[in-house]
């Protein structure tokens, strides 16, 4: 038997000798792919079709086997089908409307399919015909507008986004996809505004909505002016906003959990006891599996809202006792295959239910706090291309967030103080943090708590530059805003300076095959550059005159790690090579650092040796600190607290375009409209009507 014809919908046999009966359905799409006009030989053919439970398989194999001359031959039919479509969806009768979505859907995809290499033209060409292109669309734009919009079914209005996603998604590359100019020019926009604000909608078709959204938000973003782009960057109505903000808290509150149920799974029984018996040597494996899927596509319409709409950063910060989406009515759920972690949207039941609390201290939360949890689980392994994206996104969200005037006024609030437990990874050197022990703190504690945890965590051959020059850069602005406003944070700063003292250390042990690819001392720089911060204006922010006395200690101690860092950025700046000028400017960097070294270490050594001590007490060096001040030298550095603000266009642009590719395959692979089973439809609708 064919494939052709295992997919068309055999019925029975009636004698062994006698072909299988086709269902008429499948009859009827055989006659669309005839030369004639169907309706001639049945002027009603068109409101039968629709009456039918639609064959997607068969109707999409059919359009995908369509050679080049009989694509000629049938267009005028398949451009027929589609305005019939288009119509359809007007209907009454609620059965015709979803056979419309679906078969445009079979038709989206059978298409693009059949003629990957075709341009944009051709397609709209076979579709619908190159001159009733544009009415074509505004008329279905219309009508799938007012069925999102309408008091209709819900089944229809998740059959709707499902069709958007299909339309949007039906190429690898979103902006290469010249359908889309039109749902440009018909928007859609308030349709999915109006799904966020509604309490009862969102929590049905929320997410579909927002990540229909961060798609349509980066088609041709830089060729173009793309007007969803111009249109979210100016929305400013409170519970759209909060609807949307709603949406991702949901999706990443849900991830975090799945984690942490398989986390503990893998922590308990016979695991647990064979890896503490054998030095956890199997531990990194397991985390390794638990963190295999991440959400790219909700990360990514979290980037949008923050990136582009200022009045988003206040959404970020709403502390929620409990969710306020209100019960929706139940309707069946659907079966779908287990899809990996992270990648479905958060279920009804999760949408619609009061939050519970993020642990047994903790009654609020807000949408940081989750994204904040969620980033230091994706941050935990980056060993393959599609998690280091999903930490490079996190990082980049963090950096809007670091530059935002407004997001760091909430981030440094006192009043605002959270007991916030990130997910740190698994190391033998250290035990594993008791969730209760940790401190109420206003939120830049946990943002800097991640930045220092990745610094200490990521340190391997395969050496992930971009994320650390992100993370570095994360801290410096966080410091130029606690300069600027003179807030004196209540921070255990030495853990952060310990893990930046390490990381210059792993750039020394590992110069010559670091230099192999990456520029260090571009990130030595960076590093340099927050010590001087502290030293030069550490006596603004840093909490007490003891922190500064703890600054110099910590250089003074580690005195090694900096005099051998000069050691080599002199050597490399005074041969011709490529790194010339960048070690240079370390050079110039760590004169403070060296003025510090070379003052103290005599007087230590000097204290030690009229006392008869061979090894000073932490204290008896704090001591030779305090008292020798008044005779150290230092040189002011101009542009410490400057930096440059981040831009997506065009450092990020290559990024973003892959990003997007990979998400766009993600939906593609899980937007099926079976999803709402067409059984479950058909059932629903043959009551109503």
């Amino acid at each position: 038997m064919s494939q052709m014809e295992k997919k068309a919908g055999l019925l029975r046999r009636t004698s062994s000798s006698k072909k299988p009966l086709k269902e008429k359905v499948v009859l009827m799409y055989d006659e669309i792919f005839a030369k004639e006009d169907p309706a001639k030989k049945n002027p009603r053919f068109w409101d039968e079709l629709f009456l039918m439970k639609v064959n997607l398989e068969y109707l999409e194999s059919k359009l995908e086997s369509v050679d080049g001359e009989e694509v000629q031959r049938i267009q005028d039919n398949i451009n027929s089908l589609f305005h019939h479509c288009v119509q359809a969806l007007g209907e009454e009768h609620q059965i015709k409307v979803v056979n419309a979505l679906q078969t445009l859907c079979a038709l989206f995809r059978g298409v693009h399919q059949k003629n990957k290499s075709a341009s944009g033209f051709d397609i709209i060409n076979m579709l619908m015909g190159f001159d009733k292109a544009e009415q074509r669309m505004k008329d279905l734009m219309e009508r799938l507008d007012s069925l999102l919009c309408g008091d209709g079914s819900e089944s229809l209005k998740s059959l709707c986004l499902k069709l958007l996603l299909c339309l949007v998604t039906v190429t690898d590359n979103i902006s290469q996809n010249t359908i889309l100019e039109y749902v440009m020019i018909n928007s859609i926009f308030e349709a999915i505004l109006q799904i966020l604000s509604d309490v009862s909608s969102r929590g049905q078709h929320g997410y579909d909505a927002v990540v229909l959204l961060a798609l349509l938000v980066n088609y041709r973003k830089y060729e173009s002016v793309n007007p969803y782009i111009v249109k979210l960057s100016i929305v400013d109505d409170e519970p759209t906003l909060d609807g949307m903000g709603m949406v991702v808290h949901q999706a990443l509150t849900e991830y975090n959990r799945q984690y942490k149920d398989k986390e503990e799974e893998h922590q308990g029984g016979f695991f647990s006891t064979l890896t503490s018996m054998v030095g956890n040597m199997f531990i990194a494996d397991a985390d390794e599996k638990l963190s295999v899927q991440t959400n790219e596509a909700i990360l990514l319409a979290l980037y949008e809202a923050v990136h582009l709409n200022r009045n988003f950063i206040t959404v970020l910060a709403q502390s929620h006792p409990e969710i306020d989406i209100a019960a929706t009515p139940t309707i069946p759920s659907p079966t779908t295959p287990t899809t990996p972690l992270g990648t479905t949207p958060p279920s009804l039941d999760m949408m619609s239910n009061p939050e519970l609390p993020l642990d047994p201290n903790l009654q609020t939360s807000n949408l940081l706090i989750t994204f904040l949890k969620y980033a230091s689980i994706v941050m935990q392994d980056t060993k393959d291309e599609h998690r280091l994206n999903s930490a490079r996104l996190c990082l980049i969200i963090l950096t809007c967030i670091a530059e935002d005037q407004y997001a760091d006024a909430f981030l440094h609030d006192d009043n605002m103080n959270f007991r916030v437990n990130l997910h740190r990874m698994p190391m033998r050197h250290r035990k594993k943090a008791v969730d209760k022990n940790i401190p109420s703190r206003p939120l830049v504690c946990a943002v800097l708590d991640l930045m220092v945890e990745f610094i200490v965590t990521h340190m391997m051959k395969d050496f992930p530059m971009d994320l650390y020059l992100r993370c570095v850069q994360i801290i410096h602005k966080l410091l130029c805003y606690q300069k600027k406003c003179r807030i004196r944070l209540q921070y255990t700063w030495r853990e952060l300076w310990s893990a930046l003292i390490n990381l210059l250390k792993f750039l020394l042990s590992n110069e010559t095959t670091l230099l192999a690819k990456h520029n260090i001392f571009h990130l030595a720089l960076l590093v340099v550059n927050l010590f001087n911060m502290f030293i030069t204006y550490g006596d603004t922010f840093l909490p007490t005159s003891n922190s500064y006395d703890e600054l110099y200690y910590e250089i003074v101690r580690m005195h090694q790690v900096f005099d051998n860092l000069y050691c080599m950025v002199l050597r490399v700046s005074t041969n011709t090579g490529q790194w010339k000028e960048a070690a240079s400017k370390v050079t110039h960097a760590l004169v403070n650092v060296r003025a510090i070294i070379n003052h103290f270490n005599p007087k230590i050594e000097s204290y030690a040796a009229v006392n008869h001590i061979s090894q000073l007490s932490e204290e008896q060096v704090l001591e030779v600190v305090r008292s020798n001040y008044d005779t150290l030298t230092l040189k002011l550095q101009d542009g410490l607290d400057q930096f440059e603000r981040y831009s997506e266009q065009p450092k990020e642009a290559a990024f973003f375009k892959e990003l997007v590719r990979s998400i766009s395959l993600n939906v593609r692979k899980n937007v099926s409209l079976n999803t709402l089973s067409q059984d479950v439809l058909l059932k629903e609708f043959s009551t109503i009507s």
